[in-house]
């Protein structure tokens, strides 16, 4: 008889890929508590595998389906067949769980599932010398249990009150600016962010990344004309905030010609060039940027 590389896999699987021995091992072998949630007459064998590669030749894995009290749900059975015990076993198993859950969802399905992993183990070692509790595979367990079993912590700037964002130091300019960034009148905030660039604690670099945000997501013209009124109010950073407005919009204006030419628009091009005179650019430059005769650009003043 050849030997096979994993001899241990093999007659792990070969068991255990039978429904009736799969039920046989779960019913001697999982909790009361779990086993009284579990339709084991629902028991499926399902497909793959979670190990990585370079752990075949130590592990094996088989996963099961099944439907639960509690909704639909997974038995993870993997075996360990290497001399010297895992210690971070528990947390090898957690990851493994969740990459079931995910598959789960991946399948169309729109809640958790709930994967009970189980390890076999015939190791040298006896008894088996490590926690199954995952969580005490950190170096504080019981800060991580509080962590991991409670609700992650939530930004949520929708209900943060416009003062108390303004005392967020180097984040308030950022936070403030989101959560206003869908509102029409961005203009309102001129006030707050004039106070928040006087106190100096963003980077030229923020600034500029924090601009280009309002001009992809806001409104352009209020966006536009909040930043005329921060580089009038804030000197140290006027220079900066006129380049940006002026860039930005130098380049939408460029858009709009694009825009006008490509649809063949002429009234794209009169508001394009009525905009530029408005905003104090000469005659011959429209003209040179739109196409616009010089006749029509003195329409324009009647």
């Amino acid at each position: 008889m050849a030997e096979t590389a994993t001899p241990h896999d093999a007659v792990f699987k070969t068991f255990l890929s039978r429904v009736e021995t799969a039920r046989d091992f779960i019913e001697l072998h999982l909790p009361p508590s779990l086993t009284q949630i579990c339709k084991l007459d629902t028991l499926r064998l399902e497909s793959g595998s979670f190990l990585e590669d370079d752990l075949r030749p130590y592990y094996s894995d088989i996963l099961y389906s099944l439907e639960t009290t509690r909704g639909a749900g997974y038995v993870h059975v993997l075996i360990e067949h290497q001399s010297a015990p895992d210690k971070l076993m528990a947390f090898r198993l957690m990851r493994y769980a969740i990459a079931a859950m995910q598959r789960h969802l991946e399948s169309g399905h729109k809640t958790l599932p709930l994967v009970i992993p189980i390890l076999f183990y015939q190791g040298r070692r006896s008894p088996y010398p490590w926690s199954m509790r995952w969580l005490d595979n950190f170096a504080d367990p019981e800060t991580a249990s509080q962590l991991y079993s409670g609700s992650f912590p939530l930004v949520d700037i929708t209900v943060i009150p416009d003062d108390d964002i303004m005392q967020h130091r180097s984040m308030a300019a950022l936070t403030l600016v989101q959560k206003h960034i869908r509102q029409r009148d961005m203009a309102q905030l001129l006030d707050k962010l004039t106070h928040l660039l006087m106190l100096e604690q963003m980077s030229g670099q923020q600034i500029t990344v924090l601009v280009n945000y309002m001009a992809q997501a806001g409104d352009a013209e209020d966006t536009r004309t909040l930043l005329y009124g921060l580089a009038q109010r804030v000197p140290q950073h006027g220079g900066l905030l006129m380049t940006l407005a002026e860039t930005w919009l130098a380049e939408g204006m460029e858009k709009g010609v694009q825009q006008g030419i490509k649809e063949g628009k002429h009234q794209a091009l009169v508001q394009v060039a009525e905009a530029m005179r408005n905003r104090g650019i000469d005659d011959q430059a429209i003209m040179e940027m739109t196409g616009l005769s010089e006749d029509e650009l003195q329409r324009l003043r009647h």
